[in-house]
């Protein structure tokens, strides 16, 4: 499924305004709170510059080119977490501190997704946090076998897509969502290169009409109205 909050205009960047940060507070209890949550999630997933805006804040990660050859195949750090991040990142790019992500009023394992193309150095900096992670292609990500893992390796049974727009679009395009929840903020700017919803990007995916049909719709705090669809598989 993909959940995530937008503005009225489709937008899904921060704005300094109480209207978002209220949207963002509702969008994060409905997906993460343990007292609030109502998707029983086990890990969410979200792109790499997500994650940098968010989280590791474009870092570059402390690399050791002369580490010694890690072990072929994925790296499970933790198989037992309540929650889990998951972070696309096919070419070992992100700058990590720490193994788990503080957002939602929760801490979640971070696992990162990656291909063939990251070095054994990056491998080896995500061992000595001891972050987990998974390759899933080897010049391209598999957007299929990323979830077959989480599944397999993780016991995930229901996984969140958190964005960003690129992300969003090409597992949706791939047939692997479900649903699509909304938090619409009653917000907006006006900004035609901000990032929005759902946004297709070549090779990962194409610019194709798809529909939906209305599951819900409820109204929340603060005006903010969150939308629930089925995806229309033709």
């Amino acid at each position: 499924m993909i959940h995530t909050h937008t503005s009225l205009d489709g937008k899904i960047n921060a704005m300094d305004l109480p209207e978002f940060r209220s949207a963002s507070r509702q969008y994060q209890e409905l997906a993460l709170d343990p007292d609030k949550q109502v998707f029983n999630i086990q890990g969410y997933l979200n792109g790499r510059i997500t994650t940098d805006d968010n989280t590791t804040h474009y870092r570059k990660p402390e690399l050791n080119e002369e580490a010694a050859p890690v072990p072929e195949g994925d790296f499970i750090a933790k198989d037992d977490a309540s929650m889990y991040y998951i972070s696309i990142d096919p070419s070992g790019k992100l700058g990590w501190q720490q193994n788990f992500v503080s957002y939602g009023n929760r801490d979640s394992h971070v696992i990162e997704v990656l291909t063939e193309q990251a070095s054994n150095a990056y491998k080896d900096f995500l061992r000595q946090l001891n972050i987990s992670y998974i390759i899933a292609g080897e010049e391209t990500l598999d957007q299929a076998l990323v979830l077959h893992k989480l599944g397999t390796l993780f016991g995930m049974e229901r996984v969140m897509i958190g964005g960003g727009g690129t992300l969003n679009w090409a597992y949706l395009q791939n047939g692997l969502v479900d649903e699509v929840s909304i938090v619409k903020a009653p917000i907006a700017d006006g900004d035609p290169d901000m990032q929005t919803l759902f946004m297709a990007r070549d090779p990962l995916s194409t610019i194709q009409p798809l529909s939906f049909s209305l599951l819900d719709v409820r109204p929340l705090e603060d005006s903010t109205v969150w939308l629930r669809y089925k995806v229309n598989n033709s």
